[in-house]
């Protein structure tokens, strides 16, 4: 499918900035839609054909007015409370599941031909391995069954209104604007400000993907997602979690000392968890193109120039 005008919710964060760039490298025309008010609006690129507009997420059933235009394809990254004690706040979670709602038919009134929303590994739960579209989901938060229950009825809201319906469940971003919390941003932040950060040993196995693929796994489902796609978005290439973590340090300066080993794993540690690709690969032709070493060194170099 040819995209020419796209809008995009939730659109400041590591993801949704990817995703803005890449879309206006390919020539398509951008609506980037920020809470009012929003510190991070300065984040979105000034690229040409890229413009943005603001519309709370509980006042979506506006958005078509304020966007003014029709557009091809709505990219739904909007969310509240995505981190600590707010992803266990059911009536919070279940407001997301209306504005997902309202995103389908804003969609709809603008003539969109594709819904693509942001899933989570979390709509899945406590999983040990591999994640693929068919793992059963017994998601453990109100954040993950918020997700699953926005996956599953805007779906059923998306067929009503003849729109296609896309699902890519993120296990592990990283890049730039990533959360500050996360275990890649805390550790770059650390080792910048000369700190040791303290890890547990890093056995885990796990899937980490760099934001400019994640973008273009977006923005090829889109083009090339199939009816009801439901898809797992990883590199699909595990490694140990120390591997990772000595790269963030070599990526800072080889010579820093990092704390390996020095905290224990939480209870009930998941040990194993990766994305099974292979779905996405042969609907839209997906390939990641950048080693962890390649990304983690983009993403670094970022955070030096953009300190807190």
């Amino acid at each position: 499918m040819e995209i020419r005008h796209a809008v995009i919710t939730g659109c400041t964060g590591v993801v949704g900035v990817s995703l803005i760039q890449t879309l206006a490298a390919a020539g398509v025309e951008v609506t980037a839609v920020c809470r009012p008010g929003s510190p991070n609006a300065a984040r979105i690129p000034r690229l040409r054909g890229v413009r943005v507009i603001f519309c709370a997420l509980s006042d979506l059933g506006h958005l078509p007015e304020r966007v003014g235009k029709p557009a091809d394809v709505l990219f739904h990254f909007g969310w509240e409370g995505t981190y600590g004690a707010e992803r266990d706040d059911v009536d919070a979670q279940n407001r997301n599941v209306a504005y997902t709602l309202d995103a389908v038919r804003a969609a709809a009134e603008l003539g969109c031909r594709v819904f693509l929303g942001a899933g989570s590994q979390a709509e899945c739960g406590r999983v040990e391995g591999k994640i693929s579209p068919d793992t059963p989901c017994m998601p453990v938060t109100a954040y993950g069954a918020a997700k699953l229950a926005a996956c599953h009825m805007g779906r059923v809201l998306c067929h009503r209104y003849g729109i296609r319906h896309n699902w890519l469940r993120i296990l592990s971003v990283y890049g730039p604007y990533d959360k500050e919390y996360t275990m890649i941003m805390t550790g770059i932040r650390s080792l910048l400000a000369g700190e040791r950060p303290r890890y547990t040993k890093g056995e885990q196995l796990w899937d980490y993907l760099y934001s400019e693929d994640a973008a273009q796994a977006f923005y090829r489902t889109a083009r090339f997602g199939k009816e009801d796609g439901l898809y797992c978005l990883g590199s699909g290439n595990p490694r140990l979690l120390k591997e990772y973590i000595r790269a963030v340090r070599d990526a800072v300066d080889p010579a820093l000392p990092i704390g390996l080993g020095e905290l224990d794993y939480y209870p009930n540690q998941v040990m194993k968890l990766w994305a099974d690709i292979r779905s996405l690969q042969e609907d839209t032709g997906f390939v990641p193109q950048y080693r962890f070493e390649e990304g983690i060194a983009r993403t670094v170099q970022w955070a030096r120039e953009n300190p807190k």
